[in-house]
């Protein structure tokens, strides 16, 4: 019989792929998540033989787009937003995938499989507060807004998206009813009154890493925030805290750009990003859920806690609406960029 320890030992071996001395780049957001990605993802794999060269973007669209047209592609995978994924297959910048050379589709969650993107993991647009200051929790979106009860700054994100759907919350609509309110007529309008009403009190943020600075300077008395850079700013010892009372969820895929030199090398780093063993290890350096379902028997208590996909987080979450934001984004952008400066 083989010890559990070497068992565990050649089954972990069997799952990564072997490489001979091959380089891809891989390109994501940067930041705890990138860290993560490093950790889990990276650094096995290097000693494997697969050399990754991260690089660090904001998510342009147009700099693959550049590259697939003038078939000057040097980016190999890309780590793209749900609305992204969509766009970019049907405007064909990105390789269909082979999920017989990734993994069954029935072991993701459902939103993690497209043609052209297969989800990284889940995460989370949340309202956050620092619990040194905050003595009293808000616990809904009516708090967030109520300045009486919790007088002070509001950080949020300088953009129509998420804001709109908190500011329907805030007003009283259920979080299942959110987007069939804001596709009806008179809908944005709702939102947008509700948000005037807060406007005096809010402090606007464009990069992930504000929120928490925001929270922990005292700038602002809650915030709307991503729950990971919540969690990267409690392991340096913070103490903020998340309420995921209506939170926003969605993924972020992974995607190869067409005419990737290295396509063989990036559909191998995509399957070992979505094995059971990579993804717990990437929700235990960030935490965020894991799109490999088989991930969650993997971790403990304490992680799967924080979570978005924690059933308990989970339980009055909203998935963020792809199709609503492709087909009246950026109307509602437009909308937003106007009333900001009013």
């Amino acid at each position: 019989m083989i010890p559990k320890t070497l068992a565990f030992a050649a089954a972990a071996a069997l799952a990564l792929p072997a490489f001979a001395q091959t380089q891809i780049t891989v390109v994501n957001f940067g930041g705890a998540n990138g860290n993560a990605q490093k950790k889990a993802f990276y650094e096995p794999l290097e000693k494997r033989g697969l050399k990754v060269v991260p690089v660090e973007y904001n998510g342009e669209q147009a700099k693959i787009k550049a590259m697939v047209e003038t078939k000057k592609v040097t980016w190999d995978v890309v780590e793209v937003e749900s609305p992204d994924v969509a766009r970019g297959c049907d405007e064909g910048l990105f390789e269909k995938l082979d999920y017989a050379k990734i993994a069954p589709k029935g072991d993701f969650v459902p939103a993690a499989v497209t043609e052209c993107g297969v989800g990284i993991f889940v995460w989370s647009t949340v309202m956050a507060y620092n619990a040194d200051k905050v003595k009293t929790p808000p616990t809904t979106w009516a708090d967030f807004w109520d300045t009486k009860k919790f007088p002070g700054k509001r950080g949020m994100r300088k953009g129509a998206r998420y804001n709109v759907e908190f500011a329907l919350m805030a007003d009283g609509v259920a979080p299942a009813d959110v987007y069939k309110v804001l596709s009806s007529k008179g809908g944005a309008e709702r939102a947008f009154k509700k948000l005037s009403e807060l406007k005096p009190n809010i402090q606007w943020w464009e990069a992930g890493a504000q929120p928490p600075q925001f929270l922990v300077a005292g700038d602002v008395v809650m915030s709307t925030a991503y729950n990971g850079r919540i969690d990267a700013a409690n392991r340096e010892g913070k103490n903020l805290k998340i309420t995921w009372t209506g939170g926003i969820y969605d993924l972020d895929y992974w995607t190869i750009p067409k005419g990737s030199p290295n396509k063989d090398a990036a559909m191998k780093f995509i399957a070992y990003a979505s094995t059971p063993d990579a993804q717990a290890e990437y929700a235990r350096n960030i935490a965020y859920g894991p799109t490999n379902t088989k991930s969650l028997m993997k971790l403990d208590a304490k992680v799967l806690a924080n979570l978005p996909t924690a059933p308990a987080n989970a339980k009055t979450a909203l998935q963020f609406n792809v199709k609503f934001w492709a087909d009246q984004g950026e109307e509602l952008e437009k909308r937003f960029a106007a009333w900001a400066t009013q």
